[in-house]
């Protein structure tokens, strides 16, 4: 089965000598899960201040730039691996020591 590995982090987060590790970490476990076949993708993103928000108003699309709204933390990057549920919990249990935070696992639905 599919999973997305969500990695949150604190929008007003300065990154550390410590994010620098697990960063490390994050790669490391990224060959890893290559090599053994269960990644599907991977990728850090960039802060929500470069997105933009896309949406049809009236049949018509509308784009404006990020970030839309206040909050206190945002989506930092995912890893997608197609794994059992236990290894799939396994991985994410892995990101979360490597960030030193929470993560999120939710399976695909398609």
């Amino acid at each position: 089965m599919k999973y997305v590995v969500m990695i949150f982090r604190g929008a007003d987060r300065v990154r550390t000598e410590a994010d620098e590790r697990g960063l490390g970490r994050l790669r490391q476990l990224q060959r890893e899960l290559a090599e053994s076949g269960e990644l599907i993708s991977s990728e850090g993103l960039r802060p929500p201040t470069e997105g933009r928000i896309v949406q049809i108003r009236d049949g018509q699309q509308v784009v404006t730039d990020g970030p839309f709204g206040a909050a206190k933390e945002h989506l930092a990057g995912y890893f997608m691996v197609d794994a059992t549920d236990e290894r799939a919990l396994a991985i994410a249990g892995q990101i979360s020591a490597a960030v030193g935070d929470r993560v999120e696992l939710r399976a695909t639905v398609i």
